[in-house]
């Protein structure tokens, strides 16, 4: 059984490569650039000399400069906290290439690269490498590869800033499910748990009581931070940071940041609509929390959700699309033949047409107890960050669909057992062909079928749960370390109240259904005109995704309505 901390130790340096020398780089992370390669980024670029001990990029601040090492070395650095100090990542030599996500998405460095030998650089502005990644296909492979596998690299490292908070305080559970989902670097400590916690704390001058705590580049204390203030300091952007732009009435205003969201943006904004996108905590939504989508067209090998989100968000960044992090919506207004959309901060995003892409969201176990464990040892999302969190140690995962699917195949990967429960007999009842396959031949996965959780044991982490077969009665006890729920999903839906018509379970009627619509909190369409197909009751607001009544589960019928919104907003621009 793996060795469990409380806090999210890094990969020690020893286990890092630290020189740089022909290791094959068989994850893509490190490529180095050909002459040619080199000789394209040139253009608009410039050759200058580094001398050692110059600093190219600092941890913290802003890089605005993409740099290829044309000779000397880099050394890539962590520069540590409180209780850590400096470390080095990486050497980078000649051919190399610096700098991660951060650099095409305007987020702050994550680490500082210090020149540790006299040498010569290239130094092109970030905005052509972004016009490179938008236009010249292997370079953006490249690239966009290396960096998209730099960021898990960091995340995994526990680079970035520090989380210091107790596992049961939901101001933790808050900050840290912001930090995972927005894939950024960084690192939990629990107080109970880390001896060495207190102490940290000490040195800065924080009581235990005032927890959580963001500690900012080894430095600046951020006492139980509004996800906005968090956001605002990593360079994510948030609506108080545009709202200048944004006072003006929009083409299009996208409702959250899925796969249908996500590619309403991309399509509005290469049609050129003035598109703005807010999501209330990170792009990608339910998709982002799959390990790996293999039937997604184009992608033989698979994707992670992930890594689907981080292209999807700078494929509508190239196209001019603005995304608004930490930008909840709490209702919809009629305002002049307009949406208002007014935010939790006060403000307010106005558009000539509204995409409703604000998906579905996990229900949560009904198990009494099961709450204290969320966040520790209980997930609702199987990605890398939890997986690491596992070690090796046996788990259990609820659901019979395919999110539940995939966190199996994935897991079975690096733990001793996967215990997957369903209610039913039938394993291929709401699963894909291809994930039972995997599942019934991998030796690591045990299937409990008519199984039901009925008890969870464990003070601070899940120590075992008591499941009960449905037809028989039997109970069973399974020693698991960690529960992984995926039971369905329910609409976001809340914050419309009586402004559209919805289904009796929450989602969002559109076309004839939302005219023949009955009940309370519905509206009927008025005049003659029918709605589109994913157009709402209310002309001009559209839903797309897994939010839409009758939509199919699945990514790639996501990514197909947030094309087809944009394709009938055009329609009723064009008409009305």
């Amino acid at each position: 059984m793996s060795t469990r901390t409380s806090s999210e130790d890094p990969t020690p340096v020893r286990d890092i490569p630290q020189v740089d020398d022909e290791t094959p780089d068989e994850l893509g992370a490190f490529p180095r650039l050909t002459d040619d390669q080199v000789a394209t980024l040139e253009v608009g670029g410039a050759r200058r000399p580094v001398s050692t001990g110059e600093v190219l990029i600092r941890e913290g601040e802003p890089s605005n400069d993409f740099f290829v090492i044309l000779s000397g070395t880099v050394a890539i650095i962590d520069e540590g906290d409180g209780d850590s100090g400096r470390r080095i990542l990486r050497v980078h030599g000649p051919g190399r290439f610096l700098g991660e996500l951060g650099l095409l998405e305007g987020q702050v460095a994550f680490f500082t690269a210090e020149a540790i030998e006299d040498g010569e650089i290239l130094v092109v502005p970030a905005e052509r490498v972004r016009e490179l990644v938008a236009h010249d296909l292997v370079l953006s492979d490249l690239i966009l590869r290396a960096y998209l596998v730099r960021r898990h690299l960091l995340i995994g490292l526990g680079s970035g800033f520090r989380i210091i908070g107790s596992c049961y305080s939901p101001d933790t559970l808050r900050l840290r499910e912001f930090a995972m989902r927005n894939r950024l670097p960084h690192r939990w400590t629990d107080v109970e748990q880390d001896e060495r916690a207190e102490q940290l704390l000490r040195s800065l001058d924080v009581a235990p009581e005032d927890t959580p705590v963001v500690i900012w580049h080894g430095e600046k204390v951020l006492r139980n931070p509004p996800n906005a203030e968090l956001a605002r300091i990593v360079g994510l952007p948030v609506p108080d940071s545009v709202r200048d732009a944004t006072q003006d009435v929009c083409d299009l205003v996208v409702v959250g940041a899925g796969p249908a969201g996500l590619a309403a943006s991309v399509y509005g904004a290469s049609d050129g609509l003035n598109t703005v996108t807010l999501e209330s905590i990170a792009a990608g939504g339910q998709a982002s929390t799959s390990s790996r989508i293999e039937n997604y067209l184009g992608f033989p090998a698979g994707i992670s959700g992930a890594e689907l989100a981080e292209r999807a968000v700078i494929q509508a960044g190239k196209f001019g699309a603005r995304l608004l992090v930490s930008a909840e919506v709490t209702g919809l207004v009629p305002e002049d033949g307009h949406h208002a959309l007014p935010l939790a901060d006060g403000g307010v995003v106005r558009g000539r047409a509204v995409v409703l892409a604000t998906g579905a969201r996990y229900r949560k176990l009904t198990v009494p107890g099961i709450e204290a464990l969320e966040g520790t040892s209980v997930y609702y999302a199987a990605t890398h960050q939890e997986a690491r969190m596992c070690g090796t140690d046996p788990v259990a995962i609820v659901g019979g669909g395919n999110s539940a699917g995939q966190a199996t195949v994935f897991l079975a990967g690096s733990v001793s057992r996967v215990h997957l429960l369903i209610r039913s007999s039938d394993l291929g009842k709401s699963m894909s062909r291809y994930l039972v396959d995997q599942i019934e031949r991998h030796p690591r996965v045990t299937v409990h079928r008519n199984t039901e959780v009925r008890t969870v044991h464990g003070e601070k982490y899940l120590e075992e749960i008591v499941v009960e077969n449905n037809h028989t009665g039997r109970q069973d006890t399974l020693r698991v370390r960690a529960l992984f729920v995926f039971i369905g999903a329910m609409p976001y839906t809340g914050w419309l109240a009586d402004t559209i018509a919805l289904d009796d379970h929450g989602f969002v009627l559109t076309g004839i259904d939302a005219v023949l619509a009955r009940g309370n909190g519905t509206q009927r369409m008025t005049g003659a005109r029918v709605p589109r197909t994913l157009e709402t009751g209310r002309p001009g607001l559209f839903a797309a995704g897994d939010v839409r009544s009758g939509s199919v589960k699945r990514v790639a019928s996501a990514v197909g309505e947030g094309a087809m919104a944009v394709r009938q907003i055009h329609e009723y621009f064009d008409r009305s």
